[in-house]
């Protein structure tokens, strides 16, 4: 646990989805099949709460995303959240969408990295929570669709308009966020929206492999890079080059770092610490 944790305690049991713990690795799975796990407003608010906490309980080194059932995740569930948007003011509904841009931005500045993996349709939010992981894994039978403008609302949402043309270019992610039609696993895959598509079968396998590479690797120097990726997308090259330079040299007084060279000169593998 980290010594900088103040006095409110960590939540010991979360309601709206299911959260597992184990050798490093956590492992939050949408809990709602019968809906293709559409999000509600509790969904949104756990996830956003569940991504501030973990960097700081001790026990993970990296988070895997998925969904229980056919489907990834299908957005926000039209009758729960959309029906109730309807009946609500402006303050009321800024106040919400800010929350679910708040899901987003804690997904890409917690400094864990982030597997989704991605066992059927992520649509809408859905589509957004998979853009804003580190990497995806995809099922063959998976797929996208940012159909925000099928329902009448702009495109760009929960920073969509942000991180889709950095993942994939300008025209691209034009045509995905206008357009909003459905893109498979292999398109996915052409465009770059997938790190890597895999049989429907194998898709829990190799999110447990890439985890476990990533839990057992060198954690300190992994979420230092994500961090990094991060805040770097907005700065110059000289503020770059000297954010990096800085990180490096901190990094090279770590344990990892001490330890790489130590097993080196031993002809030995690393055991990594993460610190």
């Amino acid at each position: 646990m980290s010594p900088f944790r103040a006095s409110p305690g960590f939540t010991q049991e979360w309601q709206h989805f299911d959260l597992s713990v184990a050798d490093g690795v956590a492992t939050v799975t949408l809990n709602r099949p019968d809906k293709l796990n559409a999000l509600t407003f509790d969904v949104y608010a756990d996830l956003r709460d569940l991504l501030a906490e973990l960097p700081h309980r001790g026990d993970a080194r990296v988070v895997v995303l998925t969904g229980q059932g056919r489907g990834f995740c299908s957005g926000g569930d039209v009758e729960e959240i959309i029906g109730e948007l309807q009946k609500m003011e402006a303050a009321q509904l800024l106040e919400f969408t800010r929350m679910t841009g708040a899901v987003v931005k804690a997904l890409r500045e917690c400094p864990l990295p982030v597997i989704a993996a991605v066992n059927g349709i992520a649509a809408g939010a859905g589509s957004v929570i998979a853009l804003a992981s580190d990497f995806r894994l995809l099922a063959e039978s998976a797929s996208f669709a940012f159909l925000f403008t099928k329902v009448g609302l702009a495109g760009a949402d929960m920073g969509s308009a942000y991180l889709l043309p950095r993942l994939v270019g300008l025209g691209r992610a034009t045509e995905l966020l206008i357009l909003g039609d459905k893109v498979d696993a292999a398109h996915a895959d052409r465009i770059g929206l997938a790190t890597k598509v895999v049989p429907d079968t194998a898709l829990t396998e190799e999110a447990s492999t890439l985890a476990r590479r990533l839990a057992d690797g060198p954690a300190l120097a992994y979420s230092t890079t994500k961090v990094l990726l991060t805040r770097e997308l907005d700065m110059d090259l000289g503020s770059s080059i000297e954010l990096e330079a800085m990180t490096q040299a901190l990094l090279m007084k770590s344990d990892d770092h001490a330890e790489f060279y130590a097993a080196w000169s031993a002809g030995r593998r690393p055991q990594w610490t993460g610190r």
